[in-house]
């Protein structure tokens, strides 16, 4: 029995980890709200934090095991095992569907962040003027960033380092999305769409005993792009949680308040009804990047309709909360099991 309970433990991290990649891809949506409401938020950030001195005295003296063991190692390979192939096949899925049913894409979405802002606010209890002043902190940025011109797209690999920093906010801080942040950086298609599909299609090619992709400039690029991207997002992802972890141990309900804010802030992002604004020239054309895609300037949000397309909306607002809503059911039913 408690083998097949570990058993099922390791798949559902493997599941989280899935939604936490799936989440991080989509513009407006936290992966990290996806850790807090499935309840491994702060094991998160503390087995990142881990990811120090020591640990790396353990690896370079040869103490694998040791080192292992010192990081969390069991939670944090599961958990970015169903990262890595979530990038690869889940993400894959939102982006056809966010293609042919972007209404009901956001609007599943909008009821999983409303469903999350339920779940953490219902255990929180110390309200006062300091943590309503973080909500409100926190409510405001979140709101202010989602009305930021995106930027051009820019592939210095200095710059692509940043973004690597920059984009893993929606991992360590629930309500910030990095998606939606490499986007006003001008560099979402470049990061998170053409540089995965590069390294999806060299894969594909090395395996058949294709290295043609080797004499490919645009193809090398590329994938020097997604490495310089990855080794700025470990640098993020290990910054964020160090300074987190103390955030955390010192200052933990004003954190949760202003985490709150964030989370309630970013409604504004995933807002179903809106239309895509692109960027003209002087001349009335729409501005296209070096790919050839439409460069996108912001959403025109409005207030929809009473019509078949909106009721059917709601029913996936609907089902966003009760899936938030089970996956707390299974959480308090997972800890009840351990206790």
């Amino acid at each position: 029995m408690q083998s097949t309970r570990t058993y099922m433990d390791r798949l559902f991290l493997v599941i989280k980890g899935l939604g936490m990649g799936a989440a991080n891809k989509v513009p407006g949506v936290s992966g990290g709200v996806v850790a807090f409401v499935a309840g491994f938020y702060e094991e998160f950030i503390y087995s990142l934090q881990r990811v120090n001195k020591t640990a790396f005295k353990l690896f370079f003296n040869g103490r694998f095991r040791s080192f292992y063991h010192y990081i969390n190692g069991r939670f944090l390979s599961l958990l970015f095992l169903g990262m890595i192939v979530s990038y690869f096949s889940v993400s894959k899925i939102l982006d056809y569907f966010l293609k042919y049913y972007e209404l009901y894409v956001w609007s599943l979405f909008f009821g999983m962040i409303i469903g999350s802002i339920y779940y953490i606010n219902k255990d929180f209890k110390i309200w006062n003027y300091k943590t309503i002043i973080s909500l409100v902190v926190g409510v405001f940025i979140g709101v202010s960033i989602s009305f930021l011109d995106p930027a051009r797209e820019n592939d210095n690999l200095w710059f692509v380092f940043f973004c690597g920093i920059i984009s893993v906010s929606g991992m360590t801080l629930p309500g910030f999305s990095g998606s939606f942040i490499l986007i006003l950086l001008g560099n979402y298609v470049l990061l998170l769409v053409d540089s995965v599909n590069a390294l999806s299609d060299t894969f594909t090619e090395v395996i058949m005993g294709n290295f043609g992709f080797l004499h490919d400039a645009a193809r090398i690029r590329l994938l020097k792009v997604l490495v310089v991207f990855t080794l700025g997002s470990i640098t993020g992802l290990v910054t964020f949680s160090h300074i987190l972890t103390y955030i955390l141990k010192h200052h933990k309900s004003i954190t949760i308040s202003t985490i709150i804010g964030f989370i309630v802030g970013s409604l504004g992002v995933v807002w179903p009804w809106k239309n895509t604004i692109y960027k003209f020239s002087r001349h009335g054309d729409i501005l296209y990047d070096s790919k050839g895609s439409k460069i996108v300037s912001n959403y025109e949000r409005y207030i929809p309709q009473l019509n078949s397309e909106t009721y059917l909306a709601i029913m996936y607002i609907t089902a966003g909360i009760l899936v938030v809503l089970a996956l707390e059911w299974y959480g308090q039913k997972t800890r009840k099991l351990s206790a």
